[in-house]
């Protein structure tokens, strides 16, 4: 991951990093690796966080037509 500054513009520089390091979930990774996680509660937390992306494709899908 590199920014490049132009015209010595660190705010945006800055904007950017924080930008990509949010879409590439560098925060959210390193919150989840700072203690050691049992696999029976990795294995819990995962099957909620995809019910939770289900509910969430399902709330703004199509309905379909008949």
């Amino acid at each position: 991951m590199s920014i490049i500054v132009h015209a010595n513009d660190i705010d945006k520089a800055l904007r950017d990093l924080k930008r990509m390091v949010q879409k590439e979930g560098v925060l959210k990774d390193l919150k989840k690796r700072r203690f050691y996680e049992k696999p029976s509660v990795k294995k819990k937390r995962k099957q909620l966080e995809a019910a939770r992306r289900r509910r969430k494709a399902m709330r703004y899908r199509k309905p379909e037509r008949d």
